[in-house]
């Protein structure tokens, strides 16, 4: 809170009368300084006025700070950064045979964040993207969170009844969809009393608003709200696998931790790089692949918006020439299907690929290696936890294992009840309960012994830096990161006690 101006302004008026006072009161006794001792008094209290005003109203300090301590929103971060540093003629996006640069993502980032605010839309109110991988959701993703808004991608295969409850319980005012994807929305349509505009991307149906024309004329020019890196910059929902689905709330510096932590650290992205994914960018691990990842560093993604297809899926690659692949072990195994696939499609161009989601058998990884020559880095992460933290690592595949610890996340595997369980004699399971929004509660949420606004200082014990692997026993694993994250307070499975 020292750093807000006001605190500044206050402390330095308190700090020039207290050093009056003192020198009227040592060096003029008879006059005793009064007044100038009421002023100091009075500047006093303004002070510790104003920090409490900073203080309680939960922006106190600078933005989201980027890895170099500078202030900045999650939008700023990847994509102002990338036109600072000279990347605005660089490719961001290759979508369909087209090109996008970063100065051009820029511009529809900024045209979609005038756009809502032009229909009033207002800090931390939810927008919803139903929408494919496209140039059309990397916009309106950073786009709604530069203006303090928070966008939430959702599924693209729900039913009618899901996107009532998704609706529902985030209370969105504005829902970005392709016109494709909008059969299930328009059944309940009438339904929905809190759901303001609707905004099509292609067609437009009745009371709808064709996307091209919500952003025409927009200025390409946006300064990004001014965020605390501790705000709400998104939501994720997960998949509802333990009942309705709950909404995993991320911060503005969730993103920055995981791309570095990650991507930095263990992929070694870079510049040069070209990332496709499998998984869609509506969930956590697509996200990170293909967008915030290689928008950290100035690379670039391929996006697909059909369905995975393993044929499909190879002539991207062909096409395309990604470097780094991400990908789920049913679609590894369905693309090893095709038959010549090493002969008729050029690989070379991959360096990694990755796996999450499932179990990667030996079998497969070994398969693979032998056909196309990568190696297959398999690993976990979860919805609250957003990308991965625990992975094999380029060179050090250890099969059967989901590897180390990603640096900066400590973890230990723990029983049912919680307690530490022995060495090899333990497992660490996919989707624990997830983070929750509305099952908890709308304005807090427990992290261990902590709060959003007051976080936990303990952290959880590393178990070991041998590779985790998985058993029968239905252990699970306790895993705690370096930046505060919310946590539902039942599972049915053990926890992940997440605190990023």
């Amino acid at each position: 809170a020292w750093t807000d101006p006001l605190v500044l302004w206050s402390a330095l008026l308190f700090l020039w009368l207290a050093s009056v006072a003192l020198f009227e009161w040592r060096y003029r006794p008879a006059r005793k300084g009064h007044k100038v001792i009421y002023l100091t008094l009075a500047s006093g209290a303004l002070l510790g006025v104003s920090l409490l005003i900073v203080f309680f109203s939960g922006h106190a300090g600078t933005p989201a700070p980027t890895r170099d301590g500078r202030a900045a929103g999650a939008s700023t971060t990847f994509i102002d950064e990338n036109l600072a540093a000279g990347r605005g003629d660089r490719t961001a996006i290759h979508y369909e045979g087209q090109t996008f640069s970063y100065l051009q993502v820029g511009r529809m980032v900024n045209r979609l964040g005038n756009a809502l605010l032009s229909i009033g839309i207002q800090r931390e109110q939810r927008v919803l993207l139903l929408l494919p991988d496209s140039p059309e959701f990397a916009a309106s993703f950073f786009g709604t969170i530069r203006i303090g808004a928070v966008p939430i991608p959702i599924n693209t295969l729900l039913k009618a009844a899901d996107y009532r409850y998704l609706f529902d319980d985030s209370r969105a005012r504005v829902l970005i969809a392709h016109e494709r994807l909008m059969g299930q929305v328009r059944e309940i349509r009438a339904g929905l009393n809190l759901l303001e505009h609707v905004i099509a991307v292609g067609d437009p149906g009745e009371g709808e608003t064709a996307y091209e024309d919500f952003v025409d004329g927009q200025p390409d020019a946006l300064e990004a709200a001014r965020t605390h890196r501790d705000e709400a910059a998104f939501w994720l929902y997960s998949s509802g696998s333990t009942g309705f689905p709950k909404g995993a709330v991320h911060l503005h510096h969730d993103m920055i931790y995981c791309a570095d932590l990650y991507a930095r650290n263990v992929l070694d992205i870079g510049e040069a790089d070209r990332t496709f994914s499998v998984a869609k960018l509506f969930f956590a691990y697509g996200l990170g692949n293909n967008l915030y990842f290689p928008f950290r560093v100035g690379g670039a993604c391929v996006l697909h918006p059909g369905p995975p297809k393993p044929e499909e899926m190879f002539q991207v690659i062909d096409r395309e020439k990604p470097t780094l692949f991400y990908c789920v072990p049913t679609m590894y195994a369905a693309m090893l299907q095709i038959k010549d696939a090493e002969d008729r499609y050029d690989l070379s161009s991959l360096r990694l690929c990755v796996s999450a989601g499932e179990s990667l058998p030996a079998e497969l990884f070994n398969q693979w290696k032998k056909r196309f020559g990568v190696e297959i880095l398999d690993g976990i992460g979860s919805a609250e936890m957003f990308h991965m933290y625990i992975t094999n690592r380029e060179g050090d595949v250890k099969l059967g294992s989901l590897g180390k610890l990603v640096p900066g996340y400590d973890a230990r595997i723990v029983d049912a009840a919680g307690k530490d369980v022995p060495d090899r004699q333990f497992t660490c399971g996919h989707e624990p309960a997830p983070p929750a929004w509305s099952s908890i509660s709308r304005t807090s949420f427990a992290i261990g012994r902590g709060t959003p606004t007051r976080p936990s200082s303990h952290r959880l014990t590393v178990e070991r830096s041998t590779p985790i692997t998985r058993s029968a026993n239905g252990a699970s694993c306790a895993v705690n990161a370096p930046v505060p994250a919310p946590r539902s307070p039942t599972t049915q499975h053990g926890s992940i006690n997440a605190s990023r």
